[in-house]
């Protein structure tokens, strides 16, 4: 064989590489998909599911049953972590990326179509938990694959701003999602909505899931999983190698991403009861606010994504800690006043923070893991903080506020932020890590 032999075969064996341009766009739009999604259904879990699926004579008791629901999700979140990780550890990022978000779109078209309480009695509610967790599922496999399609893509020097591509699917997904309601909202009666307008935005999402399919079935796989491949580097069972080498990372990363979930979640979905029914906003007055809000979290995502490559993962993610920290003692004397500047000036501090916390995540975890093993352990990490974070905190959030005032929201806000900082203390520094 000749030089000219070995420059062809070097050639054929060199993986392909995808444009940053569709890169930045698979990423984005995928994970905008699944957060809307996942943003629909906590919105009508707080303004319509309750009467329709959960009906009962307090207002409370349906408003507690509605956001039970909203916690099994999370609870699915990491077994599709597990089933999707294999798979994306085992075959590749791609195909598992379209499946993840095949399964998410379709449980959330579905309930756009689901029987109510009134039509359909009990079997109502078991559908819509069924439901749930199918996008939960979907979402466990979404997030991981997203987030190492952007990363694996990456320079190496600027994996944490490839990294904030999936994250920014987070803002963008609510704004559409409760851009929606208040359009839905301004746009028909309380009755009408109530009846099936609700059910608009699920059916809406087989649209984008069409376009997100679209995008994804375009890339190649990414280099790094795919010059794995070809040297044979793929463990049989993923979650058991991930568990066997790497335990003890799932465990921290998981309670370093707990205040992630518990200051959005608090400052959107739990917010979104409070300030309609204890401090009477109108429904579509209280979206506006927090679609204005979420554009600074829009905005610190990729500032904290190009700060964190500059100076490092944890110094930012620790900033953002203290930060989320002093949002949550700062609940009662803003939030609690009832006053619109200051009610708005919490809300946009909260997603502020959020975004600061949230976008160095895309890359900080999966430098933490191996290859073999990235998906399903980022996966894991991320997902099981969102049963550590967010999987009960509007429910304990409304029994909080309800029993000892809306200051203790605050202070347990705070509290997890400080968990979530000793669990990143534990943690190394992975700018200058490797990912081959």
């Amino acid at each position: 064989m000749g030089p000219a032999d070995l420059n062809t075969a070097s050639t054929q064996a060199a993986p392909p590489t995808n444009p940053t341009r569709k890169v930045a766009a698979a990423s984005l739009i995928g994970t905008t998909i699944e957060f809307y999604d996942f943003y629909v259904y906590a919105t009508a879990a707080v303004l319509v599911f309750g009467p329709l699926f959960f009906p009962s004579g307090n207002e409370t008791a349906q408003t507690l049953a509605s956001l039970a629901t909203f916690a099994i999700a999370f609870v699915a979140r990491p077994i599709g972590s597990v089933v999707f990780g294999h798979f994306g550890d085992r075959i590749g990022r791609k195909t598992t990326l379209v499946a993840a978000l095949l399964v998410m779109g379709i449980s959330t078209v579905l309930i756009g179509v689901l029987p109510t309480h009134a039509t359909a009695g009990n079997f109502a509610p078991v559908l819509l938990c069924l439901l749930r967790f199918g996008q939960g599922f979907g979402l466990g496999g979404e997030w991981g694959g997203a987030a190492l399609l952007a990363t694996e893509n990456a320079p190496a020097n600027r994996r944490a701003l490839y990294g904030m591509f999936p994250q920014l699917g987070a803002p963008f997904g609510f704004v559409l999602a409760n851009g929606l309601f208040i359009v839905l909202a301004t746009t028909m009666s309380d009755e009408t909505f109530t009846s099936w307008g609700w059910r608009i935005p699920f059916l809406l999402s087989a649209v984008l899931v069409l376009l997100g399919l679209w995008i994804r079935l375009s890339l190649a796989e990414t280099p790094v999983f795919a010059k794995a491949l070809a040297e044979n580097k793929q463990v049989r069972v993923p979650v058991a190698e991930t568990f066997r080498s790497s335990w003890r990372i799932v465990v921290l990363g998981a309670f370093s991403v707990m205040l992630t979930y518990t200051l959005f979640y608090l400052t959107t979905t739990w917010s979104l009861s409070y300030g309609t029914k204890a401090l009477a906003y109108e429904r579509q007055d209280f979206l506006l606010m927090l679609c204005v809000a979420v554009l600074f979290m829009a905005a610190a995502t990729p500032l904290s994504g190009w700060l964190s490559d500059r100076f490092g993962r944890r110094p930012v993610l620790a900033s953002a800690m203290v930060g989320g920290a002093v949002v949550g003692l700062l609940t009662g004397p803003l939030l609690g006043s009832g006053e619109t500047p200051l009610v708005m000036l919490w809300l946009c501090a909260g997603l502020f923070f959020m975004g600061l916390v949230f976008g160095p995540i895309g890359a900080y975890l999966p430098e933490l893991f191996p290859t073999n093993v990235r998906y399903t352990g980022a996966s894991l990490a991320f997902n099981s903080g969102s049963i550590l974070g967010a999987s009960l905190a509007p429910y304990t959030a409304v029994k909080l506020a309800t029993a000892y005032g809306v200051s203790w929201v605050g202070f347990y806000l705070a509290a997890t932020a400080v968990v979530s900082l000793i669990a990143l203390s534990m943690l190394r520094e992975t700018r200058t890590a490797s990912l081959t």
